[in-house]
């Protein structure tokens, strides 16, 4: 069966790491939602953070390119902040295929520190930035992420195809 993942969470908590490690696992194709917002220069802001409409237009280039794979048989996953609920919704509204969404959760401090260890950090006031706007509604299924990469990937793999 051929579907999507979509990784949300706030900076720092293991989204990409996760997402890289999941799409080697199950064979399937890693869309990272900032490389989209860089490779293609997109990045209005609004309020502190990327706007809505920024995450709308790089919906509609992901989509657009994992449509194509989705329909030849190959699997997607996404990974982002996703701190507009409306963002995952016009995604899943785009692509009309079986899904999933998980919401990493990680305590503040986690993801200060992990982010603190980067080649090229955010910073303090990013990640707490983030984490506030990221956390302020749940999504999916929520996957605690304070223990190992494989214990989280395990649990993840556990929902799919139930």
């Amino acid at each position: 069966m051929t579907y999507y993942i979509i990784i949300r969470g706030p900076l720092g908590c293991g989204k990409s790491t996760i997402a890289e490690a999941l799409s080697k696992r199950l064979k399937a194709k890693h869309f990272a939602i900032d490389r989209v917002l860089d490779e293609n220069n997109i990045g209005e802001w609004e309020d502190g953070y990327v706007s809505l409409k920024s995450f709308i237009k790089v919906n509609e280039i992901s989509a657009e390119r994992a449509k194509k794979d989705l329909d030849g048989g190959i699997s997607i996953i996404f990974d982002g902040n996703f701190y507009f609920k409306e963002q995952i919704e016009d995604l899943i509204k785009r692509l009309d295929f079986p899904h999933y969404v998980f919401t990493l959760k990680a305590p503040l401090k986690v993801c200060i520190d992990r982010d603190s260890k980067r080649s090229k950090t955010h910073g303090k006031d990013a990640a707490e930035a983030v984490y506030k706007k990221s956390t302020g509604f749940s999504y999916g299924i929520t996957v605690n992420v304070d223990r190992s990469m494989d214990e989280t990937i395990e649990e993840i793999i556990s929902y799919l195809h139930e």
